[in-house]
């Protein structure tokens, strides 16, 4: 029998992190060594002997709970948002020094949010028009979500690979924001709604056809299969994963 996976989860006060504990708890494979909330030190993971971090914690720690992390030799699995092209950069450079380790960060663990947002980017090369509609409740902190971005920069470079056109739109005047975000020239709608938890749809359009792809997490139980798989195997994949999509057959 291999030896179990020590986690630490960072974040452990949250709705996230408390479900990333049940999780790991159920798991035969891992052992929850350590569940950090805000204010403790993060010395902590090291003194229970964890050899991978779960962080689910705030934008604000995020950086400084992985970096601790890679410095220290730990595998780390992220699900905190506030990752920008800059601070994984930044990363990425920390660790060329640790060879060895690896660090995944998803903007959504649902694995259905990840297949639904593959999907869209190879849809979007055969339809004319395409557009993101994400919905979560009020108590998100950020717009548009991690995911949303996430699936407009699939699209977006799935687009340009095969030289479609941005998506018609002939708007002349607008109220601010009636037309949403731009990411990567999708545009992207993000609405915050009491009894949501965390929804997408993805809209394409051609001449005379629609075609949705929409995901629905009802539970933050729907992000605990990807947090586990991405447990299983960060490890198995040194230097920097961004999107749960690069530990998935997908045939890309």
């Amino acid at each position: 029998m291999s030896a179990q996976i020590k986690v630490a989860v960072l974040g452990a006060g949250g709705r996230m992190g408390s479900e990333a504990i049940t999780a790991v708890k159920a798991a035969e494979d891992m052992e929850l060594v350590a569940a950090l909330g805000r204010n403790d030190e993060l010395r902590a993971v090291l003194d229970a002997g964890a050899t991978h971090i779960v962080d689910l914690s705030v934008p604000a720690a995020t950086e400084q709970n992985v970096r601790f992390a890679v410095e220290n030799g730990l595998h780390a699995v992220v699900g905190t948002t506030g990752w920008d092209d800059q601070k994984r950069e930044s990363l990425c450079e920390l660790l060329q020094s640790k060879p060895d380790v690896g660090v995944l960060i998803a903007p959504n663990f649902a694995l259905g949010a990840v297949l639904t947002s593959a999907f869209a980017a190879t849809a979007a090369k055969y339809f004319e028009s395409v557009e993101i509609i994400e919905l979560h409740h009020p108590n998100k902190v950020d717009a548009p979500s991690g995911t949303a971005v996430r699936t407009a920069e699939l699209i977006a470079t799935a687009r340009q690979d095969a030289g479609v056109a941005p998506s018609p739109d002939a708007t002349e005047t607008q109220l601010d924001g009636a037309r949403g975000a731009v990411v990567d020239g999708v545009h992207v709608h993000s609405v915050r709604l009491r009894g949501l938890v965390a929804h997408q749809e993805v809209l394409l359009g051609g001449p005379g056809e629609q075609l949705t792809l929409r995901h629905d997490s009802f539970d933050r139980a729907s992000f605990m299969p990807g947090v586990l798989l991405g447990l299983r195997t960060v490890a198995s994949r040194p230097g920097l994963t961004y999107g749960l999509d690069g530990y998935l057959e997908l045939g890309a």
